[in-house]
This record gives C-alpha cells, structure tokens and sequence, in this order.
C-alpha cells in the first residue's frame, strides 16, 4: 500500500514536471540580447586657425552603416572627458530606446590651450583668457563642420545641428551657437563660466555691466534662431560674491536666463534649466544630466 502510493505520487510528479517544461517551451520568453554598440572612431583634423592638430572622436550609432540615413549631429567640447561621462553608455542606452532618434557626436579634444580657445569670441576676459576663442569659432564653422559633413553623413539643417559643452567648454558652446544660428540650431552648456568677466572684483567690478555671456546678449538686436539647454548643480561651487544666499555659478545662469526672456526665449518652449540637487562641477555630475539632455534634444 504504502509502495502504491509513493508509486502515485511520484507519477505525479513526473506530469507536473512535464506540464511546467512544457509551459514553459510555449510561453518562455526571448533570452536578453546585449544591446547593439555604438561605433568609435579617433581620428586628428589639422587646423590652420589653432595651429594645431586636433584630436576628434567620433560616436556612431550602432546602425550607421546598414542606411544611407543622414544622421542630427552634435558637436562636443572637452570631448577627452568621454570616459569619465560615461557617454558611450548613455548614448549606447538613448540610441537603443529611440532608434529613430540616433545621431552621431563629434566630440573635440582639448588640450593644454584649453583657457585660451574657449571663451567668448569677441571679449577675452579680464585676464585676457579666451584671447583665441575666435580663432577657435573659425575652426568650429570653417574647418570641422565642413570636415564632418564631407566624411560622415551628417545633417546640414541648422535644427539637426547641435553644439554643447561643459564648464568653459560651455560658454564657448553658447557663445558659438548665439553668433551661428544658421548653422546650429540647438545648444547645450552644462554648469556653463557665466561668470567670464571684462573686471576683476578689486577693479570696480559690477554685475550688470561686466559679465560678458549676459552683456552680449542683452545688446543683440535679433533673436537667433536657437533652442537653449542649461544645467547647473547645487554643490558647484561655494562662492557666493554679494552674500545672497545663491552661488554664484546658479546665479549667473539664472541672470543669463533673465536676459535671454526678454529677447523672447520661453520657458519649456525653446529654454530648459536643470538644477541637479547636489550635483558639483565635475564629469560625474554632467554624466548624469546626460540623458536629460538627449531627450530635450528631440524634444522639440
């Protein structure tokens, strides 16, 4: 008896067994497949306006070779940070969500004359930093962009055409977008040098009248063409020069904003901010505003 039932309750078994396999061949759901990779390509473009050769890396989407599709491109300053971004992953993971939405970067090296090529184009500040951001413009507009669009299949509609960068990589991002509507439609500066002044603080220095970015902006007639992304993060910085309460680096951009309202930019419209709690002046920071800034870019 007691041979009989362990018998039944092993061939009990032995069916429930077979019915859960068996369920599971019909209704297994597919394996994870690993996501398509992005394409790098490193390459250097020698520019008679910098005197130099300029290292560029270029991010692909995983599809670039399988269509003839020409790709929105976004031109990058300080693009050596790449790994401390984390941007191939994030760009990796973007692309993969929105495949209609893949574009390709053009991420430029900077190199020891970093201070002097970023900048304002018209202003060096006060320290006659950013004495060659004009030279560095030319290269942007006269030797890079064509570059690109000859070698890859790129975009040549202002509006698929973006440029963006971060610290004083930034501000050189915006002052190059502001002066080039027609060849860039949207820009990005992530904890953008708002502050880049003609005065020093012990010279006289004022607010309203000596930061360059939000002098030229107020005395532009027209309003470009442009889509606008800043961020900033809580923990930029701790200086705060007239004891307000607000750091300096959110304050400057606030006021940039302030300045870029009254020539007609709106909110959400074509203007985003991004205040990062916590977020400081560093790499790790911008990476993580990263995909905030990928969606935006499509956005509108």
């Amino acid at each position: 008896m007691n041979f009989e039932l362990t018998k039944r309750q092993f061939n009990k078994i032995k069916l429930y067994q077979s019915l859960f396999w068996g369920l599971m061949v019909i209704f297994r759901l597919p394996m994870a497949q690993p996501l398509p990779q992005p394409t790098l390509q490193n390459t250097a473009i020698e520019s008679n306006f910098l005197g130099r050769k300029v290292t560029v890396e270029i991010v692909l989407p995983p599809n670039y070779h399988e269509n003839v599709t020409r790709y929105p491109v976004l031109f990058l300053n300080d693009g050596q940070d790449l790994e401390r971004l984390h941007f191939v992953e994030k760009y990796g993971q973007f692309v993969a969500q929105n495949p209609t939405k893949a574009f390709v970067v053009v991420a430029i090296h900077a190199d020891s004359n970093r201070m002097q090529e970023y900048g304002v184009a018209a202003t060096p500040d006060y320290k006659n930093r950013g004495a060659l951001a004009g030279q560095y413009t030319r290269f942007m507009v006269e030797e890079l962009v064509p570059w690109a669009r000859k070698k890859y299949r790129l975009s040549t509609d202002a509006a698929q055409n973006f440029v963006a960068g971060f610290s004083l990589g930034g501000l050189s991002a915006f002052d190059l977008a502001w002066h080039n509507d027609g060849l860039f439609g949207k820009v990005g500066a992530f904890s953008g040098s708002f502050w880049w002044r003609k005065k020093a603080y012990e010279d006289g220095y004022d607010d309203h009248n000596d930061r360059i970015v939000q002098v030229a902006v107020r005395q532009t007639t027209t309003k470009p063409a442009l889509k606008i992304w800043l961020q900033t993060g809580t923990d930029d910085e701790k200086d705060d020069r007239n004891h307000n309460g607000i750091i300096d680096s959110i304050e400057d951009t606030l006021d940039l904003i302030a300045e870029l309202e009254k020539k007609g930019f709106g909110w959400n419209k074509d203007l985003k901010y991004l205040e990062v709690p916590h977020g400081q002046h560093n790499p790790e920071t911008w990476g993580r505003a990263m995909p905030d800034f990928f969606t935006w870019l499509f956005q509108h």
